[in-house]
């Protein structure tokens, strides 16, 4: 496994109970970086996101996500992996009982914060962050389908985790909307964070380029690995030898 790495599966089969999802699945993703999962609905992308974060076993091949081995993994350190990994869900999974607020501080309680003012500029910093520092009193409700998943994120950003797994953030929104928050995750990726975003909607992919590995015909491919060689070997064809 490679040290620099934060992710990294090496000839793993993805699997969703019985079933053979993904075979021979070679991955390499960088501290900061940056990376597009896309595929058609079914092609494997949620599952390959569960197995990064343990949700579902990695029984064959090899895989470490910060500092984690999966193929060991025990269950009582699922919780602590999961404290490196912030989700975001398409469905975004809110407390529709509870406040924005409430929701995020529920979210700090469950994982060890007892201090009520570090609970608060907590709080407020991840909301600041999602440029939504004044809808903490809102109810989810009350919130357009844009803004519950700005809260999402800034859920997924409360414990400061080294990695955002983003299973199509977007794949509701409208376009403006979907616009803003992929140029959000880009931005938390620029800050310092490895972000894989999970996406249908490949006209992002044009106005926000970035590396992007694709979920087809039971294999994950590494398009911009691909284009590489695609260019190295037309030039090849161009500039041969003597």
């Amino acid at each position: 496994m490679s040290e620099s790495a934060i992710i990294e599966l090496k000839n793993a089969t993805i699997r969703q109970a019985d079933n053979i999802i993904l075979t021979d699945v070679n991955l390499q993703i960088e501290k900061n970086e940056f990376v597009y999962l896309i595929g058609k609905v079914g092609s494997g992308k949620s599952s390959l996101l569960k197995t990064l974060y343990a949700d579902l076993p990695l029984k064959d091949g090899g895989g470490s996500v910060a500092g984690f081995y999966l193929p060991i993994i025990k269950r009582k350190q699922v919780p602590f992996l999961r404290r490196k990994i912030g989700i975001v869900f398409q469905d975004f999974q809110l407390l529709t009982d509870r406040s924005v607020k409430d929701n995020l501080q529920f979210v700090l309680k469950a994982t060890g914060w007892k201090n009520k003012k570090e609970i608060e500029n907590r709080i407020e910093e991840v909301l600041e962050k999602v440029h939504m520092g004044n809808k903490g009193y809102k109810m989810p409700h009350e919130l357009s389908g844009g803004e519950q998943q700005r809260i999402v994120i800034a859920r997924a950003l409360l414990n400061s985790p080294d990695i955002i797994l983003a299973d199509e953030p977007t794949g509701n929104l409208d376009p403006e909307t979907s616009d803003e928050l992929a140029q959000l995750l880009m931005d938390i990726s620029k800050n310092g964070r490895t972000v894989v975003m999970a996406t249908h909607q490949h006209d992002l992919l044009k106005r926000f380029p970035a590396r992007t590995v694709e979920c087809i015909d039971g294999k994950l491919v590494d398009l911009s690995t691909n284009e590489t060689e695609e260019v190295e070997s037309q030039e090849s064809e161009i500039n041969p030898q003597e």
